[in-house]
């Protein structure tokens, strides 16, 4: 079966495999990086009653021996609490640093999953099996990990590679349309910063869910490996983040992830002609409106300033947000951040 390999060449060189049937070809996908060693399936609710048994099946069938450890599905799940649980579990399976953590789920498996890799026994490998968009074309690509905690979201990380990504788009058939949605708004965020041409197809629905997988993943491979922790250029991936970051700590996390990102795109882009850039915002809400997305803010400006100081984009007085240009043009654009309150009172 062909499928579409995309190779990261960052602090480890890995491949990204996408396309469609990958779940079932996991095993022989996986031997050629891991050999033959011991694996711990990290998981979520929803994904196991859908897919566990078959994940299990495959990766006996080439001969794996696999345990599994499973979190209730939600945003709530990546703490520390849950953490501290898969370790205890890895401790309890007596893994060794010769075998590898799967991360089978969406970013919040990812996430917790790729950090548990880093902690674990000082770092064992891990392979990222993506079952989002959100999470194919986001967080299980670039070795961002984290967790969060009550002061905010993803406060508690570390960067770490997998080995290897497994994306198998027939999975994303059966995710709710609103998650679907959420991860459509990470695609629109790809199109904005960086590839106009990627923005112009979104406005045809339904677009071809595997070239634009490819093409985001491509992007932000592209980025990553030219700032692989985050010191410049890979700011661009935050475009409506800092804004959403902060609507999704205000709503305890109720409004999720790709719903705050759309919001947080649509306030950037407000903010952007005020700073003397070009005004898309009208244009990039329309857009948003045709997913689906509410991109009205919630909260009010100073609440919004207020949840967004313990952002990790701070830099003690000033905050880089990220703006557009143009589409397909965004820019890190650096500020007091008593400045940033002012601008935010005048477009919320």
């Amino acid at each position: 079966m062909q499928y579409n390999i995309i190779n990261v060449k960052a602090t480890k060189e890995y491949n990204i495999c996408i396309g469609r049937g990958v779940l079932a070809a996991i095993g022989e996908l996986v031997a050629p990086v891991l050999g033959k060693c011991r694996l711990a399936v990290l998981t979520d609710s929803n994904v196991d009653a859908l897919y566990g048994s078959a994940m299990m099946e495959h990766l006996a069938a080439a001969g794996y021996d696999a345990c599994k450890f499973v979190i209730p599905a939600g945003e709530a799940s990546k703490c520390a609490d849950n953490l501290l649980a898969f370790l205890n579990f890895l401790a309890g399976e007596q893994l060794t640093r010769s075998d590898a953590i799967i991360a089978f789920g969406g970013g919040v498996v990812g996430d917790l999953g790729g950090l548990s890799a880093s902690l674990y026994l000082r770092g064992v490998k891990y392979i990222q099996v993506p079952t989002t968009l959100l999470a194919a074309v986001d967080s299980s690509v670039g070795g961002k990990t984290a967790i969060d905690i009550p002061a905010g979201k993803n406060l508690v990380g570390s960067f770490y590679q997998p080995s290897l990504v497994c994306c198998d788009t027939v999975l994303m058939d059966t995710l709710p349309a609103e998650i679907y949605r959420d991860g459509c708004a990470e695609v629109i965020k790809y199109g904005m910063i960086l590839d106009a041409a990627l923005y112009d197809t979104l406005h045809t629905l339904p677009f071809d869910r595997e070239a634009v997988v490819a093409r985001c993943v491509e992007i932000k491979r592209d980025v990553v490996q030219q700032d692989e922790f985050d010191n410049g250029v890979r700011g661009l991936l935050n475009f409506g983040h800092t804004f959403g970051h902060a609507i999704e700590k205000l709503s305890n996390f109720g409004v999720s992830h790709g719903e705050a990102v759309a919001k947080g795109m649509v306030i950037a882009a407000r903010v952007a002609p005020l700073c003397g850039l070009c005004d898309v915002a009208d244009e990039l809400e329309a857009l948003l409106v045709q997913y689906g997305f509410d991109t009205s803010c919630p909260y009010a400006a100073n609440e919004i300033y207020d949840a967004l100081l313990s952002d990790k984009k701070r830099r003690g007085g000033n905050i880089s947000v990220v703006l557009p240009r143009a589409v397909g043009d965004c820019i890190l654009y650096d500020m007091p951040v008593e400045d940033l309150k002012e601008l935010l009172q005048k477009v919320i």
